[in-house]
């Protein structure tokens, strides 16, 4: 068992260092484990996962200023409710301006990490 450790070590290395770094404090540790979670959800609860999770989230930081992405994050759980009011966050010009800033960034980190 042990000897298997260095190689999974550099395997994650080598994943790790295929996305982009940013600076610490970017993005709040818990917004980063609930990004992954999620991900790791969709996409199956396995090692590689996690790791290519993990870079989609870092590519995503690299993209997006953490406010900007709690905006649109904001606007995209929003638009899923109904009711009249509802529209204002799926129609309105700042609901599709993070939209489309948030599907850009996905859309590069889908390229980048899986």
């Amino acid at each position: 068992m042990f000897s298997r450790l260095p190689v999974a070590l550099a395997a994650g290395l080598i994943v790790a260092s295929a996305c982009p770094s940013r600076a610490a404090g970017d993005y709040p540790t818990t917004a980063l484990a609930d990004y992954v979670l999620g991900c790791m959800k969709s996409n199956g609860e396995t090692q590689e996962m996690l790791q290519r999770c993990s870079c989609s989230i870092d590519v995503i930081a690299s993209i997006m200023p953490y406010d900007d992405y709690v905006a649109a994050e904001t606007f995209k759980r929003m638009s899923l409710t109904t009711g009249e009011k509802s529209t204002l966050f799926k129609e309105s010009a700042p609901a599709k301006a993070s939209a489309a800033e948030l599907r850009r960034a996905q859309a590069e980190a889908d390229v980048r990490c899986f």
